[in-house]
């Protein structure tokens, strides 16, 4: 963290391209495919022809590590926010008189927002450029950040958080985007993914800590100042730090190719379900209740109708041979599909643990928000280093075996905690929960955004880490809403006479749940990257 990078700016006319640089190659166990049945389709062009096109520019080494920091800072500063507002909400829900049945707004409002414009946001990146849509999203982020801390209310504090999670959107994906196509293949692309990654978990333990002194000193708004400036100064740094997108030529053209090139039916009709999806879910987070009224078995009536219309609009892009969102034989990629599901399952898992854990240390064993901060720091000293060994080594490493082991012992976090004896000091199982937590997640972040860009065509890299990331996404929306209703319901029924007995009943349910998911996770590794063997290889 305290290394100092030399900024070298090339103008992009010198940047030479390498002739023929191919995507890192996923490497197949003896015997084996992972690709499965190509697709007639256009728009999944097969793996060869996408390693043959996938365009990477030649950056110097300083230039390199320059915009992946910056990548990284704006992940940070976003994820920092989710913390602070993670670690203060009973402060925040008190001094804005936000009433019960919105208190989880806030937070929720956030994945819903951010996961619902990915698709669309990542489509888009694709067209006009990846540069074009990070730089506006990185300003709208530290502004809406920043306009977070003058919130009057509840209500403005949720549409603030509302924008802040479509700004979120526009960063995301098109920081994959960056990354595949300006940072040359093997490690230093490895490492640039695993830093982008990296930045969310670590982002959101400081937002813990710091949040925990900001609440208990100077005060909540003040951490939102201060993110949302830095978020500001991110994006005034990046405007010269960043390497350009291409020419676009006259605005007719663009509005042209955007006709042509994105699938907006498709992206619609995913952003739909998954919104109302979302909403639901934490209608049902604040009150299960909530799904017995007509609102809530509409939406949900919806979302649901519009996968099967997903997959037949999808079906019909293909035969017409035009742009398919996510072409139904991309599925048949035992690979792909194995990472979608897992990282929607270890992504819920793990930001459950990180606010259960928190409820745990604050609700039941009394302690302040600053010391419940403190006590999940061991997750960030993990996540920094495995993210930066994955990155470093992944390419070395039977990749089957590696997400294996991180699912087995993220498993074993949830276990702990519901084992645990909340008279037991914090050395005894607390901690040891702390340290396995983001193994899993961590892993596949990394692992995963490999596997999900190659399995695109190298001008849709946006759209790529936009899959992933709504995979991710709608597996905390997900879990944040099965865990709070698991834990309502025991809560309620449990006998204890003591609130925080009662308290930690929910608590014990709820990390049973997160056990189970966890060992849905291994099965789905174990079958689905049994062909795999290495991922980020660089090819000469």
């Amino acid at each position: 963290m305290a290394t100092q990078t030399v900024l070298e700016l090339e103008p992009l006319s010198n940047l030479t391209p390498i002739p023929k640089q191919p995507a890192p190659e996923i490497t197949e166990a003896p015997g084996h495919t992972i690709s499965g049945p190509a697709s007639s389709s256009p728009s999944a062009p097969s793996t060869a022809e996408q390693e043959q096109s996938i365009p990477t520019r030649k950056l110097s080494p300083s230039r390199t590590w320059t915009v992946i920091l910056q990548l990284s800072s704006i992940n940070l500063i976003s994820s920092f926010s989710n913390g602070l507002l993670a670690i203060g909400l009973p402060t925040i829900a008190a001094d804005l008189s936000i009433p019960p049945n919105l208190l989880l707004w806030p937070n929720s409002v956030f994945y819903l927002t951010c996961g619902s414009c990915l698709l669309i946001a990542g489509s888009v990146a694709d067209v006009l450029g990846p540069k074009r849509i990070f730089l506006p999203g990185c300003f709208l982020v530290g502004v809406f950040i920043l306009v977070c801390g003058v919130a009057r209310d509840g209500i403005e504090l949720i549409m603030f958080r509302a924008m802040q999670g479509i700004a979120t959107a526009m960063v995301l994906p098109s920081a994959v985007s960056i990354v595949s196509t300006n940072i040359e293949d093997g490690r230093p692309r490895n490492i640039g993914f695993a830093s982008t990654f990296l930045a969310m978990p670590l982002g959101f333990a400081v937002g813990l800590v710091l949040g925990g002194v900001f609440v208990s000193n100077v005060g909540w708004r003040v951490g939102y100042y201060a993110s949302g400036a830095v978020g500001m100064l991110i994006f005034g740094l990046g405007i010269w730090t960043l390497p350009g997108d291409e020419r676009l030529g006259k605005w007719r053209d663009v509005g042209g190719r955007l006709q042509r090139e994105v699938d907006w039916v498709g992206a619609v009709i995913a952003s739909g379900s998954f919104a109302m999806v979302s909403y639901v879910l934490a209608l049902l987070s604040a009150n299960t209740a909530n799904i017995k009224t007509a609102t809530g078995i509409a939406l949900l009536v919806i979302s649901l109708v519009l996968v099967p219309a997903f997959v037949y609009w999808m079906h019909f892009q293909e035969k017409r041979g035009k742009p398919a969102l996510i072409p139904n034989s991309m599925w048949k990629n035992s690979a792909f599909t194995s990472v979608c599901l897992m990282i929607m399952l270890s992504s819920s898992v793990n930001s459950c643990l990180e606010i259960f854990c928190s409820l745990f240390f604050q609700q039941v064993q009394h302690n302040s928000p600053l010391t419940a901060g403190l006590k999940v720091v061991p997750q960030v000293l993990t996540g920094a280093l495995l993210n930066l060994l994955v990155g470093t080594f992944v390419n070395r490493t039977p990749i089957a075996l590696a997400v294996l082991a991180g699912n087995i012992l993220q498993a074993g976090s949830p276990l702990l905690m519901a084992t645990i004896n909340p008279s037991w000091p914090y050395w005894y199982s607390a901690f040891f929960a702390q340290l396995l937590a983001p193994l899993s997640v961590d892993i596949l972040f990394t692992v995963g955004t490999i596997v999900v860009s190659n399995a695109f065509p190298a001008k849709t890299q946006a759209l790529a880490g936009a899959v992933f990331n709504t995979f991710a996404q709608l597996g905390t929306s997900v879990g944040l809403c099965l865990m709070s209703v698991i834990q309502e319901g025991v809560e309620r029924k449990a006998g204890g006479v003591r609130e925080e007995e009662r308290v930690m009943e929910g608590l014990r349910a709820s990390f049973w749940a997160m056990f189970g998911m966890m060992g849905v996770a291994c099965v789905v590794g174990a079958v689905g990257l049994r062909q795999v063997g290495s991922v980020g290889v660089k090819r000469d």
